[in-house]
């Protein structure tokens, strides 16, 4: 199966109730993460997370869904059309 690259987009609107489970979400996919950027909003009390992934189809739509599905999270993401 071909893989492709692409940018998860996460805004975590309350991160001291969701970010435990956030993390936790993000740890059991290491295997297709290869780079995370966190943006803490201490004042807003938010964090916009980018995390860069290469994997299947499969794997990242799992990734998604499993963080879309924490409360009080957003995640957008953006594949790459070309598969390597």
């Amino acid at each position: 199966m071909k893989n492709r690259v692409a940018v998860l987009g996460v805004i975590i609107d309350n991160p001291e109730e969701s970010q435990i489970e956030f993390n936790s979400v993000v740890a059991d996919f290491k295997g297709i993460v290869r780079g995370r950027m966190g943006v803490p909003f201490e004042h807003e009390g938010i964090s916009v997370v980018s995390i860069i992934v290469c994997g299947s189809l499969d794997e990242i739509n799992s990734l998604t869904g499993k963080i879309g599905n924490i409360k009080g999270i957003t995640v957008k993401t953006s594949l790459s059309k070309k598969e390597i």
